[in-house]
C-alpha cells in the first residue's frame, strides 16, 4: 500500500484520545483527517464536505454508528463507510453492512489494515464520482440535443 495515499478522511469516535492518536498516526500517512466526537457533528460535516472514507465507531452514546450511517447514507448513497467496534457482534457487523457500510474492523486493528481499508474506499469513492461526473455530462448533452 502506497504510504502516501492522500485520501481525505472523516474519523468518528466517541473516544478522544483514540480520535487524536488515530488522527496523528493517519495523518503521518499522508492523509487528510478530520474527526468528530458525535454522530451529530458526523452528519454535519458530510453534510459540508465530500470525503474519501468515513471511519465511523458503532458504539458512541446519543445517535450510535448504526443511526450516523443510516443518515449520512440518506443523503450521500456514494459514502464510503468503514465501520469500527470494541465489541464486535455478529448481529451489529451484519446491520452496518445491510445498511450499507463497506468494510467492518474490530479495535484493536492492524493500522495497516486500516490503511488498506481506506484505500480501497478511495479507488471506489472516485470511480463512483466518476461515474456521476460523465451520467450529468451525458444529461446536459442530451438536453441540448447535442
Amino acid at each position: 500500500m502506497d504510504e502516501k495515499l492522500n485520501a481525505r478522511v472523516l474519523l468518528v469516535d466517541d473516544e478522544e484520545d483514540f480520535l487524536q492518536s488515530l488522527s496523528q498516526r493517519l495523518e503521518t500517512r499522508g492523509l487528510k483527517v478530520e474527526a468528530a466526537t458525535r454522530g451529530e457533528d458526523a452528519v454535519d460535516m458530510v453534510d459540508q464536505q465530500d470525503f474519501d472514507a468515513i471511519v465511523l465507531d458503532l458504539a458512541m452514546p446519543g445517535m450510535d454508528g448504526l443511526e450516523t450511517l443510516k443518515r449520512i447514507r440518506e443523503k450521500h448513497p456514494e459514502a464510503e463507510i468503514i465501520m469500527l467496534t470494541g465489541q464486535a457482534s455478529i448481529k451489529s457487523s451484519v446491520e452496518a453492512m445491510k445498511l450499507g457500510a463497506e468494510d467492518y474492523l474490530e479495535k484493536p486493528f492492524d493500522i495497516n489494515e486500516l490503511m488498506e481499508k481506506i484505500g480501497e474506499a478511495k479507488e471506489k469513492h472516485v470511480l463512483v464520482l466518476k461515474q456521476k461526473s460523465k451520467q450529468e455530462i451525458e444529461q446536459i448533452l442530451k438536453a441540448k440535443s447535442w
